[in-house]
This record gives C-alpha cells, sequence and structure tokens, in this order.
C-alpha cells in the first residue's frame, strides 16, 4: 500500500468514525459559493482540523469544513473550502479531499471556482460550463507509483467533464433563464495572477477561463472513475486584457454578486444529475 493512499485511509477512517453519511454527489464550492452549504438539509459538519492528516485551507473566506446533508432529498458531501497547490501543499494532498469523497462513496463530482475571463466575449459574472480543461503548468495528480486501489496506470482522459452532466446543466441553465458560457478551462499555479503573454498563450492554446484549481481535482476524480462536471464563475478579465491591475477583492466582489443566481444553479443541477 502506497504512502499516499495510507494517508487517505487514515483520513477516511478518521471521517468514518465520526459518520456514517453516504454521499451521492460531492461539490467543491469556490470563491462567492462559500455559504450555500448552511441553506441546504445539514446532518454533520466535520472541520477539516479534525480529520487525522487532513490538510486545510489557507485561503481567506474558505471555512475549512465538510458538509454531509441533503439537497432535495440528494445526499451531498460539500467541501467548504478546497485546498490549493500554491499553497505550498505536494498535490497528492491538494487532490486528497476529492479522493477522499469518492471513497466515501460520491459517485459524482460537481466543481466549482472563480476563474478570470480569457475569451474575449466573456463577462465578469457569467457562468462558464467547463467542457475541456489544459492542465500543463501544473503537475499531474496521477505522478509517481499508480494507487492501483484508485484506478488504472493510464487512464482516459477523452471525456473529463461527462457529456451527460453538460447536458443536465445546459438544460438547468435554460429552464431557470440563466445565461451560461461553455469553454476551456486553464489551470496554472498561481498565486501571483497571470501575466498578458501567458494569457495571450493560454487564448492560443484554446483556452476560454483560467484560475489556480479544479483541473488537478477534476484529474484525480476520473481516475477514481467518478462522474465529473465544472462551472465557472468569470469574475475578471484575465492580465492585459483591460487597463486595470488584478487584485483578489475584484474577484470575490464579483463571486458574491452573482452568489444568489449561482446557487439557485447548483441546486436545480444537483436535483437533476
Amino acid at each position: 500500500m502506497s504512502e499516499i493512499y495510507e494517508k487517505l485511509k487514515t483520513c477516511l477512517d478518521s471521517v468514518r468514525e465520526k459518520t456514517g453519511f453516504q454521499p451521492e454527489v460531492a461539490l467543491i464550492l469556490g470563491s462567492g459559493l462559500g455559504d450555500y452549504a448552511d441553506g441546504i438539509w445539514i446532518e454533520q459538519i466535520i472541520d477539516y482540523a479534525d480529520i487525522a492528516g487532513f490538510p486545510t485551507s489557507t485561503v481567506p473566506g474558505h471555512k475549512g469544513r465538510f458538509v454531509f446533508g441533503y439537497v432535495d432529498r440528494v445526499p451531498v458531501v460539500i467541501m467548504q473550502g478546497r485546498v490549493h497547490y500554491y499553497e505550498g501543499y505536494p498535490m497528492s494532498d491538494v487532490v486528497l479531499p476529492t479522493r477522499l469523497m469518492g471513497m466515501l462513496g460520491a459517485k459524482k463530482l460537481i466543481l466549482t471556482n472563480a476563474a478570470g475571463g480569457v475569451n474575449y466575449a466573456y463577462h465578469p459574472g457569467d457562468f462558464m460550463l467547463i467542457k475541456d480543461h489544459i492542465t500543463t503548468a501544473v503537475p499531474s495528480p496521477l505522478i509517481g507509483p499508480n494507487i492501483e486501489e484508485l484506478g488504472v496506470r493510464f487512464p482516459d482522459m477523452s471525456e473529463v467533464y461527462s457529456a451527460r452532466m453538460r447536458e443536465v446543466i445546459r438544460k438547468t441553465a435554460d429552464d431557470m433563464g440563466i445565461g451560461l458560457q461553455e469553454g476551456v478551462y486553464v489551470q496554472f499555479t498561481g498565486p501571483a495572477y497571470e501575466t498578458p503573454a501567458e494569457i495571450r498563450m493560454c487564448r492560443s492554446w484554446g483556452g476560454d477561463a483560467v484560475g489556480m484549481s479544479t483541473a488537478c481535482e477534476a484529474v484525480a476524480a476520473r481516475h477514481m472513475g467518478m462522474e465529473v462536471c465544472g462551472i465557472s464563475c468569470i469574475t475578471n478579465l484575465a492580465a492585459g486584457m483591460t487597463s486595470g491591475q488584478l487584485d483578489h477583492t475584484e474577484v470575490q466582489e464579483t463571486a458574491d454578486r452573482v452568489s444568489r443566481q449561482f446557487k439557485e444553479l447548483i441546486t436545480g443541477i444537483i436535483t437533476r444529475i
């Protein structure tokens, strides 16, 4: 048994000592959605700090806990606060929460994030359905000895983001009258925002939005056989696309402004997938 899997088992045993809850859907909350879990039917809350060996988030606005409960009768586990590679954790720790939720029983994963728009057709406050991603700038969570207990050595990534789930999301957004872009997400390491040259490179690659999370989690989840979907909230236009400078305050303000609509969309998706 690998050290990474041993650590996962330790975390799993620690959670199972506290709850026997069996989730069907896992949800990772990005900026602007942090309080979504407060509005569901909550069965149990477990702080990351109370899970043996679990990494903790240091990002402002990320509460750092699992919430177990129900969204319209659907059993869910929700991450209030994710761990980022730029915080200094090894990639295996960054994706540990995702893997743990899969081991707890979740078969479907909904990823959300705040992202910078690379596509000139996007505007702050838009939602982008992730149809694919590029992770060239960050190390793969699958580097190193394969964890056979989780998946195969060379997993197929031709459809990371489930076509079935994307169709459900499109239909849900349309029924709710919520506009939805669709594009390719590019993950960089952070924590510095990308340079204008890097954004031009992303655009030449076919990227539509850029951020510092999500894609690595999607890869880890697909390796385990989880069905994955992702939605970005476009909080700003990326470097070099406007005359202004980028800062986290702008990101948070935009995410907060559209959070009510984002929450409604997430609820609609969970009840339909």
